[in-house]
Order: structure tokens, then sequence, then C-alpha cells
């Protein structure tokens, strides 16, 4: 496709997925938004500036700065956009156990409880975080809805709509990620659909501090420390 992504904001949400089509595994990374780091020609700037920026090609040289992370493909979703190929996956919805009532900031109320959510619920879910876990919970939420769609997105029934889906998604998503090559990464994890997607979250547990720069509130991380744990849980090295 290989489309220019539109750079309108910062970006609200950064994770890299990683398939490794011979073993089937997949991982799902969660930068945080308010993580401090150099992006380059800009200094040091929260990782969600690099999108409003330059776009995708400036976050992935910020990544590759700070984590020594070299990506190749890119996807960029809007809200209208998530929840539109949300409900293309998933027509009848996924379950999701919501531990409280959610309701500041996302225009709806959800929960508590055991949900069918649509596209636009799973919305409102992901983005929550009005309550005592903040940016925290919402990662945790995001990881989980991800994990979610993309077990439904290569279920048997799924797979063989698969390039149908593609066609249908298009206008709402901005990538350099041919179908081709989306295909052969569903043929992997097809085979072996019930294996669990591993997570991480960037900066790790104990591994920051909260801090007030000219950037505004921010997460002032161990790069050293980040990076190694990046790098591990990528290569399958995390202990």
């Amino acid at each position: 496709m290989n489309r220019e992504a539109k750079c309108t904001g910062l970006s609200d949400t950064i994770m890299i997925a990683q398939c490794n089509q011979d073993s089937s595994e997949m991982k799902l990374v969660s930068l945080m938004r308010d993580t401090y780091v150099e992006v380059p020609g800009y200094g040091m700037q929260k990782i969600n500036i690099a999108f409003s920026y330059g776009g995708p090609e400036l976050l992935r040289q910020t990544i590759k700065h700070n984590f020594d992370i070299d990506l190749y493909y890119y996807a960029v979703v809007d809200f209208e956009g998530f929840s539109k190929i949300a409900d293309l996956i998933a027509p009848e919805g996924i379950e999701v156990n919501t531990p409280r009532q959610m309701s500041e900031g996302i225009g709806m109320t959800l929960g508590p409880g055991r949900e069918v959510m649509d596209g636009e619920k799973m919305l409102g879910y992901v983005r929550f975080r009005k309550d005592e876990n903040n940016d925290y919970g919402r990662v945790e939420r995001q990881q989980e809805v991800i994990a979610k769609l993309t077990k439904e997105a290569v279920n048997i029934q799924n797979f063989v709509k698969l390039p149908k889906l593609l066609g249908m998604a298009d206008p709402y998503i901005d990538t350099n990620i041919d179908s081709k090559t989306l295909l052969s990464m569903g043929k992997g994890i097809v085979s072996d659909k019930d294996q669990a997607i591993e997570t991480l979250r960037i900066p790790v547990d104990y591994s920051y501090e909260n801090a007030y720069t000219g950037a505004g509130a921010v997460l002032d991380i161990d790069l050293e420390e980040n990076k190694q744990q990046l790098q591990n849980f990528l290569s399958g090295q995390a202990q």
C-alpha cells in the first residue's frame, strides 16, 4: 500500500507487535505515551510527540534511537477506524469483564460485570483512564482487547474471509504492510490459535519515576534497563 500516514496529533497509543511465523508466537509491547525519551532532532520529549512531529517514520527512528529496536512495518488507526475494524473482525462483539463502572471521559457508561462489547464500546473500554490505575490500567485493557481481536481475526471461520476483511478495513487504516504479508502472518497464527499472546509494558515496574519537565508530567525511565528488558522480551530471553 505504502500510503503516507496522516499526522494530525499526538499518538494516543503506541504498540509494538511481533509475530514469529516459525513458532507461531505473538508478542505485544505497549510503550506508555508519557515515556521521556530523546526524539531525534527535537531533544528530550514524551515519546508520543514523535508521531505529531514526523509521523510513523520519526516514531520508528525514536524507538530505534532509544531502544535499539528497528521496526519495518507500521499501522496507524484513528479512534473511528478502531471501532469500525473491531466490528469487521468481531461482528458479534467480544466478551469483557469490566471490573468497575467506567464513564468519565469516554461518552458512555460501561460495567461493572461481564458484557459483550461492540466496536464503539471497545473503544470506550480501551480509552478509559479516570481511575486510580490511570494509564497503567488503560494499557492492560488495550492489550487485552487487541489480543482478543487478534484471536478472533485468525479463527478458522474468519481466516478464510481475511482477504475480504482486509479490503473492507482499508479505508480505516494507514499502513505499509501489504496484504500478502498479513496473510502469511495469519497462516502462522491460525495453526496454533490457542497459544497465548505474550505482553510487556515499557517502562517496566520499578524502572522509572514520575517527574515534571518542560514537556510536562513524564515518566523518567532507566533507559538501559528498559532497553534490555524490551530486547530480551522480543528475542525470547525474558526472565
